[in-house]
């Protein structure tokens, strides 16, 4: 399947509820993390998703290499090590941006959360050394996502 070559995408709407929620891979998150691709955008470089976070779950060290904006619609979420290490911390309902070249060592759930996120560009997941592992863009999203689609058909 080549999902590189997608054409102008005419307006789209998705119900979430209609979609089964499938598991974030686990080389780059921990505790069971689900998620739903709701679009992609070759045009801006771009995908959005929704996260369900159960508690005790994190996402791995990553960099944003574009800019990004969520909205924590359950829950509570800790980044850069949260507010006790000068991070921040995110209580729902609340928004986020998140800069250009913004880096994470750690996204931790400590509560049962859920956001909705659209990032611009790539999310590059790094090593202990900050060598990037894996650069996730819109192209990589939805490859994931229509893979794990058909997988749990």
């Amino acid at each position: 399947m080549d999902y590189c070559n997608k054409k102008h995408t005419a307006e789209e709407y998705v119900k979430i509820s209609d979609n089964n929620y499938v598991p974030f891979p686990e080389a780059f998150s921990e505790g069971g993390i689900t998620w739903q691709l709701l679009h992609s955008s070759p045009e801006t470089s771009s995908w959005t998703a929704i996260f369900n976070c159960p508690a005790g779950s994190s996402f791995a060290s990553h960099i944003h290499a574009g800019p990004g904006e969520y909205f924590l619609t359950k829950g509570k979420m800790e980044v850069r090590g949260g507010e006790q290490e000068g991070g921040s911390t995110a209580y729902a309902p609340s928004y986020g941006f998140e800069s250009s070249g913004a880096l994470h060592g750690k996204t931790f759930f400590p509560v049962e959360s859920q956001f909705y996120m659209t990032f611009l560009g790539p999310l590059n997941f790094i090593d202990e050394n900050g060598k990037v592992i894996a650069s996730i863009g819109w192209a990589e999203a939805q490859g994931a996502w229509l893979a794990d689609k058909v997988e749990a058909v």
